[in-house]
């Protein structure tokens, strides 16, 4: 069977999130989440977690681009966020300051260090936050695997211009940064698309996703039990969850040959 890493992203962005989140880890449809802890909600709804805490990874979204980053006075729009990035990068001390609020917050309320890092929308890797980021981690925590990190890099089958624009903000850059400082990553990612086509296109885009990735890869995804006002993908996170709770994906992950894994079981080699 391969091994894969489900994860869950965005959770605490708002209720239906969270706690369709919650549901699916209860349920051992997923395998991680990653938490949006600048978000009001994410000091309430860990508990919703709780219950589930060392079954599935629990890991930071380390967060740029979202309304709760402008509200605490670091945000920037995605392609703010993407032009800073090619034209010079991120200034490494202010980048450090936020990552170090960001693993602050998760810490002081989950009481343990995060499973893995990523990003919303892959900031993890955009340059001047990547170097920042393995600095942080390796001077804040003791062993060098106390949390992995998600590498933005599609699966070979994916050949989409998402996916190439996305691994190609600094994606093999993370990894040779981690390489050096002997941090594990998961070695790739699926999951992408572009939110359109209903649950009968995410039920056919998640059997390619299975059958294609790699070997302890991630697939993420971005789940809620409804759509809310003022959520620019909650009708598909409402598609993707009731996918992900229904019969037929169990079926797909037998027919992939696919059993869901904690990345922090896995100890990949970076």
């Amino acid at each position: 069977m391969k091994q894969l890493i489900l994860c869950a992203d965005d959770f605490a962005a708002n209720a239906s999130a969270s706690q369709g989140i919650a549901a699916l880890a209860g349920a051992g449809r997923i395998s991680a989440t990653s938490v949006m802890v600048l978000s009001p909600r994410w000091a309430g709804d860990a508990a919703l977690l709780q219950a589930m805490r060392g079954q599935i990874d629990v890991g930071l979204h380390l967060d740029w681009t979202s309304a709760f980053a402008r509200t605490a006075g670091h945000g920037v729009s995605l392609a703010g966020a993407m032009r800073q990035a090619v034209l010079g990068g991120f200034d490494r001390v202010a980048a450090r300051a936020v990552i170090e609020r960001q693993l602050d917050a998760f810490e002081a309320v989950w009481k343990s260090p995060p499973d893995h890092i990523d990003g919303h929308q892959h900031v993890q890797q955009f340059a001047g936050i990547r170097e920042a980021l393995v600095a942080a981690v390796q001077q804040r925590f003791a062993t060098k695997n106390a949390a992995y990190f998600r590498l933005s890099t599609g699966a070979k089958a994916d050949k989409s211009l998402k996916t190439r624009i996305i691994s190609g903000m600094g994606a093999p850059a993370l990894a040779r940064l981690a390489k050096a400082a002997g941090m594990a990553c998961a070695p790739a990612l699926s999951g992408i698309y572009d939110f359109t086509g209903g649950a009968p296109r995410y039920a056919h885009l998640m059997a390619q996703w299975l059958q294609s990735a790699p070997e302890g890869s991630i697939v993420m995804c971005h789940p809620a039990t409804n759509a809310e006002a003022g959520d620019d993908i909650g009708a598909a996170r409402a598609w993707e969850y009731a996918y992900l709770a229904s019969d037929a994906f169990p079926q797909a992950l037998k027919l992939a040959g696919v059993t869901l894994c904690r990345g922090a079981k896995l100890h990949f080699a970076a």
